[in-house]
C-alpha cells in the first residue's frame, strides 16, 4: 500500500499539501490541476500491479464519465473506477478514449462503459455509436445493457449490525441524494438503513438527514445533529467524503471520534485509513469494479452475446478505529 511521503514525492509536492488534498482541506492555495494529479497518484500507487502489454491495440471502447473533473476531486469514489478501467485497458493491449454527451463523433468504437448514472436522453446518446454498452454502479435496463454494481444492501446490514453488536440503539444517518435529469435516485443505502432500523423499532425521522454526497455537507449535517438536545450515539455515513465532514464538525464540538462519538462511513477511498482516528467503513471494491466492466465488455464484444449480465460486487467491513463500545 502507497504511503503518503511516496505520492507526494511522485506529485512532487510537500507531504502536508497531500495530507490537505486528501482530506478535502478547502482552505488550501492549490490549483485544480494539482489536486487532481494527487487524488490521481494516490489512486494509481494503491494497485499493486501496473502490467503494460506491448502488442499492437486490436479493441478501443469509450468511456462515459457521470461525474466531471472537478466532481471527482470532491468524491473519489467514480475516479478510482476510472482508473481501474484505463489501467485494465492498458494490461489488455485495448485503446480507448473518453467521450462526452457532446461528441458529435460516433464512429470508432468496439464498446462503450458507463460509469456513474445516466438520463434516457443521455442514454439514448450513447446509443447513438451502436455498439455494446455496459454501466457500472448503475443499471438502467436489465435486459437491455450488462452492469456492475455494489452489493450495497449487504453492505449496509454489516455497517449495522457491527454497531448494534457494540451496544449503539441510536444511530443516525447522513446520506446524500442524487439525480438524474432533475428526478431524484433511489438510494439502497438509504432505502436498507430506513428497513433495518424500522425492524429493529429503533427508526427516528429526526435522525435521517440527506444532502449531497459532499465533505461541506457531511460537515453540516453533523453540526445540525450535533445541536439537537438528544443526538444519536453512533452515525452510519453514506460515503467516506461525507464522513470526513463530520469528523471536522465533532473536533470543533470539542468532541472526539472513537470516544464521543461513533462513525462508520461507506466506500473506504483511499484517505480513510489516514484520518484520526483511522475510519471504520464499508469497501466498496472500486479497482475490482473497473476490472470486471472492462472483462465484460470484452467478453461481451467477441462472443456477440445477446443476454445480458449484472453482475453483483460484494463488500468488506473495515475495522478501524472510529467507532467504540456503547457501554450505557
Amino acid at each position: 500500500m502507497a504511503t503518503i511521503h511516496e505520492v507526494a514525492e511522485k506529485a512532487g509536492v510537500s507531504i502536508t499539501t497531500v495530507s490537505r488534498v486528501l482530506n478535502f482541506d478547502e482552505t488550501l492555495n492549490a490549483s485544480e490541476e494539482t489536486k487532481k494529479r494527487i487524488f490521481e497518484i494516490a489512486e494509481e500507487l494503491n494497485y499493486k500491479t501496473n502490467h503494460r502489454k506491448k502488442k499492437q491495440k486490436a479493441l478501443k471502447i469509450g468511456i462515459a464519465q457521470w461525474y466531471t473533473k472537478e466532481q471527482e476531486l470532491k468524491d473519489p469514489y467514480y475516479l478510482s473506477i476510472r482508473i481501474a478501467v484505463e489501467r485494465k485497458c492498458d494490461e489488455l493491449a485495448i485503446a480507448f478514449r473518453r467521450i462526452t454527451l457532446h461528441d458529435n463523433e460516433y464512429r470508432g468504437l468496439d464498446g462503450i462503459i458507463a460509469i456513474g448514472k445516466f438520463g434516457e436522453s443521455s442514454i439514448g446518446i450513447l446509443e447513438r455509436y451502436e455498439v455494446p454498452i455496459i454501466f457500472v454502479d448503475f443499471s438502467p435496463d436489465d435486459e437491455k445493457y450488462d452492469a456492475i454494481l455494489t452489493d450495497y444492501k449487504k453492505g449496509v446490514q454489516k455497517a449495522l449490525s457491527y454497531l448494534m453488536n457494540l451496544g449503539h440503539q441510536e444511530i443516525g444517518y447522513i446520506g446524500g441524494e442524487e439525480y438524474i435529469e432533475h428526478r431524484p435516485i433511489a438510494d439502497e443505502r438509504e432505502i436498507t438503513f430506513r428497513q433495518v432500523m424500522s425492524k429493529h423499532k429503533l427508526y427516528h425521522k429526526k435522525w435521517d438527514l440527506k444532502g449531497k454526497f459532499l465533505p461541506e455537507e457531511g460537515y453540516r449535517m453533523m453540526q445540525e445533529y450535533l445541536q439537537m438536545k438528544h443526538a444519536p450515539s453512533a452515525y452510519f455515513i453514506a460515503s467516506d467524503p461525507m464522513a470526513i465532514g463530520a469528523y471536522k464538525a465533532v473536533h470543533e464540538a470539542g468532541l472526539e471520534v472513537g470516544k464521543d462519538i461513533s462513525i462508520i462511513g461507506f466506500d473506504d477511498i483511499y484517505t480513510s485509513q489516514f484520518l484520526t482516528p483511522s475510519l471504520t467503513t464499508i469497501k466498496v471494491y472500486t479497482d475490482f469494479m473497473g476490472e470486471t466492466a472492462v472483462e465484460t465488455l470484452v467478453e461481451k464484444i467477441k462472443s456477440k452475446r445477446v443476454i445480458s449480465k449484472k453482475i453483483l460486487i460484494p463488500t468488506k467491513l473495515m475495522i478501524r478505529e472510529s467507532c467504540l463500545e456503547n457501554k450505557k
